[in-house]
């Protein structure tokens, strides 16, 4: 009976054992399980991440109608269901060591990437380039990196406060001395940001030359958008670097800005063009958000939605067809009389080169790039577009 009993217990402890085994395997699967899920999911959200903080496309304003920090704050929460990028443009900010931490803070933490214009870098009381070193391990990609010098080559052709070629013996020499002396400026610059921006309205090929990351063609007054798409886009290009468009006056007095559709429609312009920025500048203070109204805002919403519901229209407007200026020809390109370099009258090859320009612009629309007759660039645009047409009428 003893044994019956014993072999009954040793039987129930076994089954209970073999049960407590099974239990104990399925907890640790479970757990092994969770932990996979978990793993996942952190990876595939970080990735996601990633992938956010570095978007093929920017849009945003520039804030610079103030120098107090609340009216920054204002403008970022207006706008920051709808863009991705705010241009700090009020250089009054950045003279105030507190302020400009503080704004760039609060910028960073509405999710917002964000450029910073800095002036002359002797009228600040800290050193800029610590601090731009400290931004960039501080607010990582979102900082994406300064705003230097503004309009560079509209001061030399309109010969402003920042022209930086005042003689020179001809095209070739203001051409090199313009590259050459910016270049030095922009390098330094170049030694602590990863980026360095300007905005323009002339000039763009020598721009790039030297060294701007990305120039944001201007788009205002009367002045052809297809045509400054296509000086902006086509000396992009061929140096391997990043172009944007950025909405500025129509007019010189209220309201300053175009209208509500016509932002829209130079906003899309330049996002099926292919631009990597477009920017809507508010300046003057001409109301609660400078110069931008609610109608602008609206806009600016639809247009948001357009990007995400048309990823597929982003750069479907590429170029087919290249112009080919005469080398270190830096024409203003604003009327056929218009001077080079600031330096030089125009002559009759402007006129060619003027008429030229805009019969193309009528017929190929934004399809068309401006480039220069460099070795290099040549033998880059004959690999991108379907037909090269030299300013002396060969066609290749």
């Amino acid at each position: 009976m003893k044994s019956i009993i014993n072999e009954r217990t040793t039987l129930k402890w076994s089954c209970a054992e073999a049960e407590w085994k099974l239990k104990r395997r399925t907890l640790v699967l479970a757990i092994v399980l969770i932990a996979v899920i978990l793993v996942s999911f952190f990876a595939i959200n970080e990735l996601f991440r990633n992938h956010q903080s570095t978007p093929d496309f920017f849009v945003g304003v520039e804030f610079a109608y103030s120098d107090n920090a609340s009216d920054l704050k204002d403008l970022v929460d207006k706008v920051k269901n709808y863009t991705n990028l705010f241009v700090i443009g009020a250089v009054g900010l950045t003279f105030n060591l507190t302020a400009l931490n503080e704004t760039c803070d609060y910028v960073h933490d509405a999710g917002l990437h964000f450029i910073v214009l800095f002036t002359d870098s002797t009228k600040y009381s800290y050193s800029i380039f610590e601090w731009i070193d400290e931004a960039a391990q501080k607010y990582g990609d979102k900082f994406l990196g300064v705003y230097r010098y503004d309009e560079p080559g509209g001061n030399q052709l309109d010969r402003g406060e920042s022209m930086i070629v005042e003689n020179a013996t001809d095209y070739a020499d203001a051409a090199a001395k313009y590259v050459e002396n910016w270049g030095t400026h922009i390098e330094h610059y170049l030694n602590y940001s990863d980026k360095v921006f300007t905005a323009d309205y002339g000039l763009y090929w020598f721009d790039y030359r030297a060294g701007y990351s990305a120039v944001f063609a201007e788009f205002g007054w009367n002045h052809s958008r297809q045509l400054h798409i296509a000086l902006c886009r086509g000396a992009a290009q061929p140096q391997n670097k990043d172009w944007g468009a950025i909405v500025t006056w129509t007019y010189n007095a209220t309201p300053y800005l175009q209208s509500e559709d016509e932002l829209y429609s130079d906003l899309k312009l330049a996002y099926n063009a292919g631009a990597k920025y477009a920017v809507v500048f508010s300046y003057p203070r001409d109301g609660p958000y400078g110069t931008l109204t609610e109608k602008h805002f609206d806009r600016l919403k639809k247009f948001w939605d357009y990007t995400r519901s048309n990823s597929q229209s982003h750069g479907i407007d590429e170029a087919e067809v290249a112009y080919v200026l005469p080398r270190d020809y830096g024409f203003g390109f604003r009327h056929a009389r218009d001077t080079i370099w600031g330096l030089f009258e125009a002559n009759e090859t402007s006129e060619k080169i003027w008429n030229d320009v805009n019969k193309l612009v009528a017929q190929y629309d934004s399809h068309l790039d401006i480039i220069y007759n460099e070795p290099e660039a040549i033998d880059d645009a004959r690999n991108r577009y379907d037909k090269l047409i030299f300013w002396n009428e060969t066609v290749a």
